[in-house]
């Protein structure tokens, strides 16, 4: 048994520095002096995050994709929600086959949506807009936000919506005052996956934006078509930095792990 647990500690241990290589490989060579990067990186400096600063295509496709990331982390709550507390709440027919074709975008290779997606979307004069853009991600980040509240609302005491209502309390005062408090840490949860997968996304993103709309994502693989300098290492440790800082915000709200809970 001994021996086994050391297995299973070293098989994790090469996984996790497996999947954490890039990130270890990528942050230091975004401060090396030279002009190309280099990992053990030759010297230490800032320059290229000076530089970075000097760039506007990359501030404003950082600004870019935080809007879409705000937008889309507001409208997937609002679908995402509205949609998991229906699943859980009631007896739907078919509720089963629902929850899954409300979650295919989870399946479904991003490649294969996002063609699927212009397809659609070329017809009604979207594709290579915000809107069509904000649709994509929207399309994206829905069933995660779902898979949230669903997990949130699993342990769920429906006699306290039947209280506040036997009290007098109107189906909005209701969700307002008992249901929203108590499934806030998921909806928060959600909120923030929807904006890092948004903020992140690069393959639906390829198929929606256009020369005059890039997100940071898009413009960093742009970049690399045309160069291949360390400002492609200092920009990759910012979106790594935002990542990490609200992977660890929703660690603490409720639990990367539980994403895939149980919803019973």
């Amino acid at each position: 048994m001994r021996v086994l647990g050391k297995l299973r500690l070293f098989v994790t241990s090469l996984s996790l520095l497996y999947i954490l290589i890039p990130i270890l490989v990528t942050i230091p060579a975004s401060f090396t002096e030279e002009s190309y990067p280099s990992f053990p990186p030759k010297g230490f400096s800032l320059e290229w995050y000076v530089k970075l600063l000097d760039r506007p295509e990359f501030i404003s496709a950082f600004l870019t994709s935080v809007k879409f990331g705000l937008l889309t982390a507001f409208f997937s709550v609002v679908l995402g929600t509205l949609a998991a507390i229906a699943l859980a709440k009631y007896e739907l027919p078919g509720k089963s086959y629902l929850i899954s074709f409300l979650t295919a975008p989870l399946t479904v290779p991003q490649i294969v949506l996002g063609v699927a997606l212009l397809i659609y979307l070329t017809p009604v004069a979207l594709a290579g807009t915000s809107t069509g853009l904000l649709i994509a991600h929207v399309t994206i980040c829905v069933p995660y936000v779902m898979r949230f509240v669903l997990t949130g609302l699993s342990g769920f005491d429906y006699t306290l919506e039947r209280a506040g209502m036997i009290l007098g309390a109107n189906p909005l005062q209701v969700f307002w005052r008992i249901t929203m408090p108590l499934i806030r840490p998921a909806i928060l949860s959600g909120a923030l996956f929807s904006f890092l997968t948004s903020f992140d996304n690069v393959t639906v993103s390829l198929f929606m934006v256009s020369t005059g709309m890039r997100t940071l994502p898009i413009e960093l693989f742009s970049h690399m078509q045309d160069a291949y300098d360390p400002l492609v290492a200092s920009v990759s440790s910012v979106v790594i930095f935002i990542s990490v800082i609200i992977i660890l915000i929703l660690e603490k709200i409720h639990g990367v792990g539980r994403l895939f809970g149980s919803t019973q």
